[in-house]
């Protein structure tokens, strides 16, 4: 097979891999706003159970979460599908690392519009839906493209659980061509054709940013 062919082929698992990227994001951004902004507003015991949840996901390893998921979880009777694993696992491991991100940009922001909303009237929910967590979430954006990224290329390891996605068709051609150093560009190649754009993107995003800071310094 030539370099086009071997590449085109490797190709073919892009859905596998786009749906469970998808899909990941659909457990990720939820878990990462509801738990960063709970550890952020939380106190003792509370934040003490949802630090504990967020290290779960954040700490453990992704390989071995999917293999338990996978694996172990049949023999107690549950049975998932191996793309809604994939899913679960990745998604909510992003949605960790996420949780952080939104919690730094929370605790970021100046004390004195907190207490300028509440001097306001308005309830400590108005005050953060209102004032504090769109100021974060522009600050957090940065990271969460820096996130969205990791969790494209993480989804190389949902081959490990029988999905077809783009790492198990490199396996597949593997073990009719010999020829490693063409495959294992070729999977290169091809995470960083689908990565790189994602890149541009967050490089944009932080331009539109800083350039969106610099008008509000201005005024």
């Amino acid at each position: 097979m030539t370099i086009v062919e071997i590449f085109l082929g490797i190709f073919e698992g892009f859905r596998v891999t786009a749906t469970v990227t998808a899909f990941a994001l659909l457990f990720a951004v939820p878990f990462a706003l509801i738990f960063g902004v709970a550890q952020y507003l939380t106190k003792g015991a509370v934040r003490l159970i949802v630090t504990s949840i967020i290290e779960f996901w954040r700490s453990s390893a992704v390989i071995i979460l999917l293999f338990v998921f996978y694996y172990a979880l049949p023999v107690v009777g549950i049975q998932l599908p191996a793309i809604t694993v994939s899913a679960i696992v990745l998604g909510l491991n992003t949605g960790g690392y996420g949780s952080q991100a939104v919690r730094a940009g929370l605790q970021s922001l100046d004390k004195g519009q907190l207490e300028a909303g509440m001097a306001l009237g308005l309830s400590r929910r108005r005050v953060l839906y209102l004032i504090e967590l769109p100021q974060a979430l522009v600050r957090m954006a940065p990271t969460f493209i820096n996130q969205f990224i990791q969790l494209v290329k993480g989804t190389a390891l949902v081959s490990l659980v029988t999905l077809t996605d783009m790492t198990f068709r490199a396996k597949e051609i593997a073990e009719l061509e010999y020829n490693p150093v063409g495959i294992y560009t070729s999977l290169l190649l091809a995470y960083f054709v689908v990565c790189y754009p994602i890149t541009v993107f967050g490089r944009w995003v932080e331009l539109r940013i800083g350039t969106g800071r610099e008008l509000t310094s201005e005024l």
